[in-house]
């Protein structure tokens, strides 16, 4: 039986195209608002086709100390181009960039999953401090 820990890939987001960049600040103060931008092909574009897309971005938020992380958000990218006259016919395109807030006394970690319907799951986290 596979690990699921074993299925997600990483790399650098500067030179692998599935990897999902988590732009959010270093440091913030109790109670602040977190605003926090996903986005999957920002240093090297990913295809966006009917045949081979980012299908999805998953965000969570894992406090100090815990044990379980908080999902704060799944998002899905539905249109790649298809329409009833055949693959990449429609002028309609997602695009894998989201933006997500919320709020924590606690410093932690972001993390950030994308899902390629070709490559599969890619990851990618970002530490933040809280004073």
């Amino acid at each position: 039986m596979a690990d699921l820990r074993d299925l997600l890939q990483s790399a650098d987001w500067k030179t692998e195209k599935h990897v999902p960049l988590i732009e959010v600040a270093d440091k913030i103060s109790k109670g602040e608002v977190l605003r926090i931008e996903v986005s999957v092909g920002k240093q090297i574009a990913h295809p966006n086709t009917t045949e081979h897309h980012i299908r999805s971005i998953e965000l969570y938020f894992l406090a100090s100390g815990e044990k379980f992380p908080y999902q704060l958000g799944r998002f899905e990218f539905n249109a790649h181009g298809e329409s009833v006259q055949g693959p990449n016919t429609s002028t309609i395109f997602s695009e894998p960039k989201v933006s997500a807030s919320f709020k924590t006394e606690k410093s932690g970690v972001v993390m950030a999953v994308a899902y390629c319907n070709i490559h599969g799951l890619w990851r990618s986290e970002k530490e933040i401090t809280v004073d």
